[in-house]
C-alpha cells in the first residue's frame, strides 16, 4: 500500500470514530392524552320548595277560612290589617261576614256556622256551648292571658272563648295642668282618692262633675260608678254574684257603695249641681266641664271613649298635659266589655288563625292597629297610641274583669236599678231603694 492510501485510510478511520463518540441529539416525547370518557347525562335538579312559615301551620296556600264579626267601616279595616300577617305569609282566603243582628248571628250559628266567631258578649260560655270547639284544641296561647279571662271563657272544663278586644271603664279623667297649679297629685288607692276629694272641697273647688242624663236610658253612668266603688271596696267576684244572684242587690256591700256615691253625687259641694245637676246634665256635657276654659268640675269618671269627645270638643287640648286620666284608685278589677272569639271548626285555617291571634305576632298586630285592647298580655308595650299603651297597662295590672253589671243583668233588674240611682240622688233612703231592686233581681233572674 503506498503511502497516500495509508494516509486517506488513517482519516477514514479517524471520521468513524469522531461519529461514534459524538451523542445524537434527543429524541421529542411524544405525550398521549388520556382517553376521554363518553359524556353522561345529568340528573335532574329537584325544586327547592320554601318552607312554610310556622304562622302557617298545616294549612296549605289557598285554604279558605270563613269569619263572622260585628265590625264595619273603620273597625273592619283594622280587623283586616290584623289578619294581613297571616294571609300575607301563608295564601290563607278569609271570608267574612259582618251583622250586628243577633239574630241573624243566631241563625246562621245554627245551620251554617262559620270557622270562627267573633262576638261582643258579657256571657260567653252560654253562646252554643254544644257546637263550639274547645280552643286549647285548636291551638290557643293560653299561656299569654290572665286567668281571669280563662276563667270567664271556660265551661266544663273546656275553653269556649277568649277575648281578642277590650274596653275598660274603671278610669277617671282630669287635667294634669290644673292638678299642678293647685298642688294636687294623683291618687293611687281609695282612701287617697277620699283625701283628694275633701281636700278640693277645702278648697273651694268641685270634685265631680256626674251628669247622668241619657234619655231612656238615663242612669246607665250612675250604674258604672256603683260598679267601680263595689269593685274596690268588695272586689270583682262579688259583682259577678250581683249578676247571678248569688248576692242580693240589697246586701251591705252595696249599701255602701251607695252610700258613699248619694253623698258625691247630691251635694252640691261635691258635684256640679248637686242633685239636679247629676240627674239633667248630659253625660257628654259633664265631660265638658271638666275641661271647659274655666272648669266647673276637676274629675270626671267616664269610659275611654271620653277621650275623643275630649279632643273633639277642645282641638287644641294636649293629651298628657290638658287631658289625661288614671285607674280607679284602689280598683281591684277592671269593668268593660270585650270581645271574644270562639271557634266551630278545627281545620287548618282555623287552627292557624286562633294559634296566631294569641301569639306574640297577633298581640303586636293587634296593639299596631290601635283596635282598642288586646287583652293578650304580650300586647303591653306595643301601643303606638299613647292613650292605648297608658289603657294598657291599666288593664294588665288588673287582678279581674267584670262585664258591665248594667249591660249585663235581665231588663226588669237593670231597669229597678236606674230607678233606684235617681231615688238616692235625690236623697231617697238607700235600703228602701235597694230592697225593690233586690225583688226585681229576684224576680228577672228566676225567668
Amino acid at each position: 500500500m503506498s503511502k497516500i492510501s495509508k494516509v486517506l485510510v488513517c482519516f477514514v478511520l479517524i471520521a468513524l470514530f469522531a461519529a461514534a463518540c459524538t451523542t445524537p441529539p434527543a429524541t421529542p416525547e411524544v405525550t398521549t392524552a388520556p382517553a376521554t370518557e363518553a359524556p353522561t347525562e345529568a340528573a335532574p335538579v329537584e325544586p327547592v320548595v320554601p318552607a312554610r312559615p310556622a304562622i302557617c301551620g298545616e294549612t296549605v296556600e289557598g285554604d279558605t277560612l270563613t269569619v263572622m264579626y260585628q265590625w264595619s267601616g273603620a273597625e273592619e279595616e283594622k280587623i283586616n290589617s290584623i289578619f294581613k300577617p297571616l294571609i300575607d305569609s301563608c295564601g290563607i282566603k278569609i271570608v267574612a261576614e259582618s251583622t250586628r243582628d243577633a239574630a241573624v248571628l243566631d241563625t246562621k250559628a245554627k245551620s251554617t256556622p262559620p270557622d270562627v266567631l267573633f262576638w261582643p258578649t258579657t256571657a260567653p260560655v252560654t253562646l252554643y256551648p254544644d257546637k263550639l270547639v274547645d280552643l286549647k284544641v285548636v291551638g290557643a296561647a293560653t299561656e299569654n292571658y290572665a286567668q281571669y279571662w280563662l276563667d270567664l271563657g271556660t265551661a266544663n272544663g273546656k275553653l269556649f272563648a277568649l277575648p281578642v278586644k277590650a274596653d275598660i271603664k274603671s278610669i277617671i279623667w282630669y287635667s294634669p295642668a290644673r292638678f299642678e297649679a293647685l298642688g294636687y297629685t294623683v291618687p293611687t288607692t281609695f282612701e287617697e282618692l277620699n283625701t283628694l276629694v275633701e281636700k278640693m272641697v277645702a278648697d273651694g273647688n268641685v270634685p265631680w262633675s256626674m251628669g247622668m242624663e241619657s234619655g231612656a236610658a238615663t242612669g246607665w253612668t250612675g250604674s258604672d260608678f256603683i260598679q267601680d266603688l263595689i269593685l274596690t271596696q268588695q272586689g270583682p267576684q262579688y259583682v259577678m254574684d250581683l249578676i247571678s244572684g248569688k248576692v242580693a242587690y240589697n246586701d251591705a256591700g252595696v249599701v255602701s257603695a251607695y252610700t258613699t256615691y248619694q253623698k258625691w253625687a247630691s251635694d252640691a259641694k261635691y258635684t256640679v249641681g248637686g242633685a239636679d245637676g247629676t240627674l239633667n246634665t248630659g253625660f257628654l256635657d259633664a265631660i265638658y266641664k271638666v275641661f271647659q276654659e274655666t272648669p266647673e268640675a276637676m274629675l270626671v269618671k267616664q269610659s275611654g271613649f271620653a277621650g275623643g269627645e275630649i279632643v273633639k270638643q277642645y282641638p287644641t287640648l294636649v293629651y298628657g298635659t290638658d287631658y289625661d286620666f288614671f285607674a280607679f284608685p284602689g280598683i281591684q278589677g277592671m269593668q268593660g266589655g270585650s270581645d271574644y272569639m270562639m271557634a266551630f271548626s278545627e281545620s287548618a285555617a282555623t287552627k292557624a288563625l286562633v294559634a296566631y291571634l294569641t301569639s306574640a305576632d297577633g298581640a303586636a298586630a293587634w296593639a299596631q292597629a290601635g283596635f282598642d285592647l288586646s287583652p293578650n298580655l304580650l300586647a303591653t308595650g306595643k301601643y303606638s297610641d299613647a292613650q292605648l299603651a297608658k289603657k294598657a297597662e291599666a288593664l294588665a295590672n288588673a287582678s279581674g274583669f267584670t262585664p258591665d253589671l248594667g249591660d249585663t243583668i235581665p231588663a226588669p233588674f237593670g231597669e229597678a236599678e236606674w230607678k233606684a240611682l235617681i231615688t238616692v240622688v235625690q236623697g231617697g233612703d238607700i235600703q228602701a231603694a235597694l230592697d225593690i231592686v233586690a225583688a226585681a233581681q229576684t224576680e228577672a233572674l228566676a225567668k
